[in-house]
């Protein structure tokens, strides 16, 4: 078998085997196969695109290529969840210990954030002591024990993704719906989990702008699911402004914290139930999505959810003070408000924008090696359909540095639209899909 031949198959539209992949994934990854033929066997599939079994069959290999956990030492269904990503993200802080509280083992490996979009793990680590560093041993544990834990990726799952993103990130091939598509699942594979609730946003702030192409994401990463025997359900949901109020790492672990004492946003809330729902039922642990929101809103209101995010907190070195007593947090040196220029109804919100404000005052990363700045961030206190008068407070500002700060706030309000007609509601939740 030569990759030559593979190349030019692909390129004249025809459909790759099983073998063929897998000899082309271990002969890129373990460098017999040349960067400069994967680009252009990655150009061929831009163009010529992958059929649902090729789709299925790259993630496969990917998935196999490294270290794959086998959870099937700790009792129950393992339930899974990931998102796409996008600004205000703090889903994983809140839903995790929601679904644990629930009786659900939610197993999940997490990573850095880069560039706006914050990392589980960076937020995590807000709690003085807090690693997502322990060893597969601790990780088993603390699921059987806790039902939760969350662990940072190790450099051998899925080493092809790893090492195929790389170079599809400079040859312009990363726009490809399978090879995203295969990217995202071959990491969820390889982490073990018997069900898989995937969050597909769509927006400004989202890296599929277009609903439609939300949606096609969606589909294609449940087919894979499906066809690899998982339980896999998706839920798309609205990034065209920040999820919740607090964009910043400590100030959206706060956020979480408010959310499971029954203070959190709305929009924060509504999304952790539709994804907690369906993990419930992916998981055989309510018998239909109605009976899991039950569940979910009881364990708020008990006070078991904020229980379990402690009990979580501790058994990784946390200090769980923080979960009862917030304001320990540590603050930023500058906390100054973002006043209206105008008066009017907010008609549109540049999400990405406002994410990358955070990344002005140093929340985000600009590369691997970035350190980060817990403290600072927004909190909005307007978004989209909001009436605003001119000189009325729009958010708070988080700072560590003068010129950082005053940056952020204009580039805050240039994300801003306002008319003098509220602007047409559209649904949060756009769809679930299921295969």
């Amino acid at each position: 078998m030569r990759m030559y031949d593979l190349i030019m198959k692909k390129r004249n539209g025809a459909a790759l085997t099983k073998e063929e992949i897998e000899f082309m994934v271990k002969g890129f990854t373990d460098g017999s196969i040349p960067d400069y033929q994967m680009s252009a066997m990655m150009m061929a599939v831009y163009f010529q695109g992958m059929t649902e079994e090729e789709t299925l069959y790259l993630t496969l290999a990917m998935q196999h290529s490294g270290d794959v956990l086998d959870l099937t030492a700790i009792s129950g269904i393992k339930v899974d969840k990931h998102s796409t990503g996008g600004v205000g993200d703090k889903t994983s802080l809140a839903l995790a210990p929601m679904v644990a509280a629930c009786g659900i083992k939610v197993a999940k490996m997490s990573g850095r954030g880069l560039g706006h979009t914050g990392g589980t793990i960076d937020k995590l680590e807000s709690f003085p002591g807090f690693s997502t560093e322990i060893s597969t041993e601790q990780f088993f544990e603390n699921v059987e024990k806790n039902s939760i834990a969350i662990m940072g990726q190790t450099k051998d799952l899925a080493p092809a993704d790893k090492k195929l993103y790389a170079l599809r990130d400079v040859t312009a091939t990363v726009d490809n719906m399978s090879l995203i598509a295969s990217s995202i699942m071959s990491k969820k594979l390889a982490a073990g989990a018997d069900a898989i609730v995937l969050d597909v946003k769509t927006g400004s702030g989202a890296f599929m702008k277009a609903e439609k192409d939300a949606f096609a994401l969606a589909e294609e990463m449940v087919k894979i699911g499906k066809n690899a025997g998982k339980e896999t359900i998706a839920v798309v949901s609205d990034m065209d402004q920040p999820l919740g109020e607090a964009v910043g790492n400590i100030l959206e672990v706060k956020e979480a914290i408010a959310t499971l004492n029954g203070n959190g946003p709305k929009d924060f809330e509504t999304l952790c139930i539709t994804l907690g729902s369906h993990m419930l039922v992916a998981g055989k642990a309510a018998e239909n999505e109605e009976q899991a929101e039950n569940m979910l809103r009881e364990v708020i209101q008990n006070g078991k959810a904020l229980e379990k995010l402690a009990q979580f907190v501790t058994s990784q070195g946390g200090d769980a003070s923080y979960v009862y007593e917030p304001e320990k947090f540590e603050k930023a040196a500058i906390i100054e408000e973002i006043t209206a220029p105008e008066t009017g109804y907010v008609s549109a919100v540049n999400c990405e924008e406002i994410g990358n404000c955070s990344l002005v005052l140093g929340g985000g990363r600009e590369t691997k090696e970035s350190s980060i700045d817990l403290t600072v961030g927004l909190v909005l206190k307007k978004k989209r359909g909001d009436f605003v008068k001119k000189g009325e407070v729009m958010a708070q500002i988080y700072g560590n540095d003068r010129g950082k700060t005053d940056n952020a706030k204009e580039r805050f309000l240039k994300a801003f639209r306002f008319s003098d007609k509220a602007p047409e509601q559209t649904a949060f939740i756009k769809g679930i899909v299921k295969v």
